[in-house]
């Protein structure tokens, strides 16, 4: 059955090519070419249809719903813009166009073709879509389930897993597998090993054979071993289905209005990227760049019914601009491994800012807001760049621009009177970070009751304050400012960036170990490894010689 699949794939010839384009992350409904979105009330359908010809590259063929950066883009589209544009919708149900066939996956001769780099955060994007399905049904009432009308192989099966249910047609044929150590060498790299475990809690043994059975499990032993939660006959399926997600959405969230989403404008020229309140700026030394974030110039008063501000509205602009810079320089800009934070701005308008978000909480729309600042800040938490936030003269940093700091590697703040930081309610949970803590808990581990003091203090913080409480990592006055910034910069850029990514990557995940935590720290770590070994990816690797007549040789030892 998954190995018919497989045969019809091998049409496609293997070679080497780097296929890393310069990508740009802004789309519409109006311009999906490989999905379909539709809304029925309070349900909407996702449909993959994927276009064969339409990937990111014209070396391979997204066959059988096969899926590259171009297909996961749309997704990520719909789903952010469902929240805000459709929040009615309570019920969101994935499913393919193409009857027989959900998804055969992430397209491996893409994988096979790409470089290293694109491998990697072409994972780490699809990871970051499957959370944010996952937060969707969580946090925004949009509970999302899957309707496998065929075989879900691999990426194909990893998508249901981020949904709240799966349900499976009963049709014979149709299985779930994840193939990639018996056929590819490599892992599931988009959540699958730890959802089957962790998240849908399928027995340790049953889960060992599961990934490593290549044609994968149809049927009643599917629902069995937990790996979906129902199979229903292909007479009856769609009406089961339907039947289902009537019973989640009921009436809908028949209270609220959607905004529309306005595309995110900039301007990309060879020294950097133009937002509105974002700019990053390449230099001024090798391997770095500076990014600043402005603070809003005006406030508007908080409407009756929040959701009139828009998309407009400052926190909601400013940090889908961060989301998308910062997304530019993962997959464009991949020797730029220092990025120096600041602002600038009235640190008055900020305060303003958090307040409105903290006492507006409840509204549907605030919330998608604050929810969208911690899915950006997350985003950056997992970003492979060393991150310095200067905090100096015409500074900003508090509340939610402190957080950015805080998800950052240090804090250098210049030790002069006109220069504070602050805390806001923006600061005690409502961001949390992938352990669950907020960024101040999981700062000050080691003494939790000072956490605890320090995030009742509201007033303006000085440098020496600041220094004392722990909320920044290094002062300086005036005179060796600058020195001091400069040299830590250059030794900065001057280490290994390979060592620099293991390192942040442990660092960053202090505290509780949860899904996305063992997601990002473990799972990305091990594919990472995975993708440059030979077995893998070398001349006669199992990634290389997929649909080949050869067999991968081996390097047995084990470590």
């Amino acid at each position: 059955m998954l190995h018919s699949l497989r045969t019809k794939l091998l049409c496609i010839p293997m070679g080497r090519h780097d296929l890393s384009p310069r990508l740009t992350f802004q789309t519409h409904p109006d311009r999906y070419q490989h999905i379909k979105l539709e809304i029925d009330g309070p349900v909407a359908w996702i449909k993959l249809n994927v276009q064969e010809n339409k990937g990111l590259s014209d070396q391979y063929q997204l066959k059988l719903n096969s899926y590259d950066m171009s297909v996961d883009m749309e997704l990520a589209d719909a789903v952010n813009r469902l929240r805000f544009e459709s929040p009615e919708v309570a019920c969101v149900i994935i499913t393919s166009a193409i009857e027989g066939i959900f998804s055969s996956g992430a397209n491996i001769f893409m994988l096979g073709m790409s470089s290293h780099n694109f491998k990697v955060n072409f994972c780490k994007f699809t990871n970051e879509t499957r959370l944010y399905i996952e937060d969707a049904t969580e946090n925004s009432g949009q509970t999302y389930i899957a309707a496998l009308n065929g075989i879900a192989s691999g990426g194909g099966y990893e998508l249901p897993l981020a949904c709240k249910e799966i349900y499976l047609v009963d049709d014979r044929r149709s299985a779930v597998a994840l193939p990639e150590v018996p056929y590819l060498g490599v892992l599931p790299g988009t959540g699958g090993l730890t959802r089957v475990v962790d998240k849908r809690k399928v027995r340790r043994d049953l889960a060992d054979i599961f990934v490593t059975l290549a044609e994968g499990i149809k049927g009643k032993r599917a629902k069995e071993w937990g790996l979906v939660d129902g199979v229903f006959p292909t007479s009856t399926f769609y009406e089961q289905v339907k039947q289902r997600a009537k019973e989640i959405a009921l009436n809908g969230h028949l209270d609220r209005k959607g905004i529309k989403l306005e595309p995110v404008e900039v301007n990309e020229t060879e020294k950097g990227l133009e937002y509105k309140y974002v700019s990053l700026t390449f230099g001024p030394y090798e391997h770095t760049a500076k990014l600043l974030i402005k603070g809003p110039d005006v406030v508007p008063a908080i409407p009756q019914k929040p959701e009139e501000l828009g998309s407009s509205w400052y926190p909601l602009e400013m940090f889908r601009e961060l989301d998308d810079c910062l997304l530019r320089l993962r997959f464009n800009h991949p020797e730029t491994g220092l990025i120096i934070i600041s602002t600038s701005g009235s640190t008055e308008n900020v305060l303003s800012i958090d307040k409105q978000l903290s006492d507006n909480k409840n509204n549907w729309f605030v919330k998608e807001v604050i929810l969208l600042i911690k899915r950006t800040l997350k985003r950056l938490d997992v970003t492979s760049k060393s991150f310095f936030t200067v905090v100096d003269k015409g500074s900003c940093f508090v509340g939610s621009l402190l957080e950015i700091a805080f998800a950052g590697d240090r804090i250098y703040m210049l030790d002069d009177e006109s220069v504070k930081v602050a805390l806001t309610d923006m600061n005690l949970g409502l961001l949390p970070s992938a352990s669950g803590l907020s960024r101040l808990q999981a700062r000050f581990l080691n003494n939790p009751e000072h956490a605890n003091n320090i995030s009742q203090k509201r007033e303006l913080i000085s440098a020496q304050d600041a220094n004392e409480y722990g909320i920044v990592t290094y002062i300086a006055d005036g005179i060796d400012w600058e020195d001091d910034i400069r040299l830590a910069v250059e030794e900065r850029a001057s280490f290994s960036p390979d060592a620099l990514t293991g390192m942040e990557a442990n660092l960053r995940f202090a505290g509780p170990e949860t899904l996305e935590t063992k997601i990002f720290g473990r799972l990305s770590a091990w594919q990472n490894w995975i993708f440059q070994r030979p077995n893998a990816v070398g001349d006669k690797g199992a990634l290389s010689l997929y649909g080949r007549p050869e067999t991968p040789e081996f390097d047995w030892k084990r470590t």
